[in-house]
């Protein structure tokens, strides 16, 4: 918390700065307004700013002995910090007492508005007060003396100023920092920032009544003879003696257009300098296994579209006519591919797999007669195998080939009971245990078994 605070009353700082220097005597009053009033906000939220850096790094595998582990036990306990109670009860009693303060300032504002009476002229309200008072407005209310008012004494351009005050809203902006300056009353830079805003707000006033046709000369002569060095309301404007040099001097102040554009130019170096400065950086370490399934993305299930598409090839060949059937290569060996990719769920709502029959073993070449034959001779036949001797592995006996049990009409049963025998199941290409072999057969109604090449057992229409 004390490092943000910090940071945010040096950003104001380093802002408030640059105004000083480059902007207060230039003529662009509408763009320092918004300056003075955004400075106010970036100074909070640019320490709140953060750059997250992603930083790899290896797993470290950290091991403990019984060298490295220590264990302190302490019977003392450690002494209570008042501090932080003192800090806070002291920065509570700062709001309580500029809250208070600035309750009375704007009860006093209220109670001359009620308590006096009133002329409306169009949206302004002119509260007429029986003591001597400086003109000042608050929002639309221009507080005069009722004498002087009902005289015709005090100048148009007076009115004209108050008016750009009340039409420009400025008071909004003093209520705004007020605010802000109860919560961070211990910072002295709202007090200077508030006068700047002040000041400025002067400069748009003056600046309306010289559009207004008011030859500058005059309109000086009447700001000296209303000016006064008299207390005013503090939430309130009013023609101060105090700022009328800086006024004077801004008057006759013309800021070309290049140096407008080059000055406010000049924020973007500022701005980016304080945003590296004072933001704070984040870095996250990500860890990396180099191991072959990071590198290599597993696929643990097909897509709707491989699903579609696999739907699509099994439909077609198992509407084909079984002793018709014509089958192409670079299908058979996509169903091969995606009946692979998809998962047991899948397979179950999916279209059974198709039932191919092994394609017709190629006919022998033919030789005519008188012609020489390059066919070569058939291999030898193989030595018959002696039999297996006894021994005690075996039970003294003879292990001869055990045969397939008899089908069985319940195609579920006899799956169990071939996978009781030791059988392994295959879909095409693919291997799969008795339990998933149960369960595709169990969903499909054409399901056919093959034991020709037992203890392999092949599955068609699943």
């Amino acid at each position: 918390m004390e490092l943000y605070i910090l940071k945010s009353v040096s950003c104001l700082a380093l802002f408030f700065a640059f105004y000083k220097v480059f902007l207060e005597r230039t003529s662009i009053h509408n763009f320092k307004r918004f300056y003075l009033f955004g400075i106010l906000i970036l100074s909070f939220v640019v320490p709140l700013i953060t750059f997250t850096i992603y930083v790899d790094v290896a797993p470290t595998l950290t091991s403990f002995t019984a060298k490295n582990l220590q264990i302190v036990a302490s019977e003392s306990q450690e002494a209570t910090n008042y501090w932080p109670y003192i800090l806070w009860s002291i920065y509570g009693l700062g709001v309580l007492f500029f809250s208070l303060k600035f309750y009375r300032n704007l009860f006093t504002l209220i109670q001359k508005i009620r308590q006096n009476p009133k002329y409306r002229k169009k949206h302004f309200i002119n509260i007429l007060l029986k003591e001597t008072v400086i003109p000042h407005t608050f929002f639309s209310y221009i507080f005069l003396n009722k004498l002087q008012f009902e005289n015709d004494e005090i100048p148009r351009e007076v009115i004209l100023h108050e008016q750009a005050h009340a039409i420009q809203k400025h008071s909004l902006d003093i209520l705004f920092v007020e605010f802000l300056q109860i919560i961070f009353w211990f910072n002295p830079l709202f007090y200077f920032i508030k006068r700047s805003i002040k000041l400025n707000h002067e400069f748009l006033a003056d600046q309306a009544v010289l559009k207004a046709g008011t030859e500058t000369s005059a309109y000086q002569k009447i700001l000296l003879a209303f000016s006064s060095n008299a207390h005013t309301p503090a939430l309130a404007h009013s023609i101060n003696y105090s700022s009328i040099k800086k006024r004077f001097t801004v008057m006759k102040t013309h800021t070309s257009k290049r140096s407008i554009w080059f000055r406010s130019f000049l924020i973007l170096p500022l701005l980016s300098l304080l945003i590296f400065g004072f933001s704070s950086q984040e870095i996250v370490q990500k860890q990396v296994e180099k191991t072959k399934e990071a590198k290599e993305p597993i696929q643990k299930t097909a897509s709707k579209a491989e699903l579609s598409e696999y739907n699509k090839l099994a439909k077609k060949y198992n509407e084909m006519a079984k002793n018709n059937m014509v089958v192409k290569k670079k299908d058979l060996e996509r169903l091969h591919y995606l009946y692979g990719l998809m998962t047991l769920e899948q397979k179950r709502v999916a279209e059974p797999y198709p039932n191919i029959p092994p394609p017709p073993a190629p006919e022998p070449p033919k030789v005519k007669k008188g012609e020489k034959s390059n066919i070569p001779p058939p291999p030898p036949p193989p030595a018959p195998k002696a039999p297996k001797a006894p021994s005690a592995e075996n039970g003294n006996l003879y292990m001869a080939a055990e045969a397939p049990p008899a089908p069985n009409p319940d195609p579920v049963e006899y799956i169990k009971e071939l996978g009781k025998r030791g059988a392994t199941f295959y879909i095409g290409p693919h291997k799969y245990s008795t339990d998933e072999a149960v369960e595709l057969v169990r969903k499909s109604k054409e399901a056919t078994i093959d034991v020709s090449k037992y203890p392999e057992v092949h599955l068609g229409g699943c």
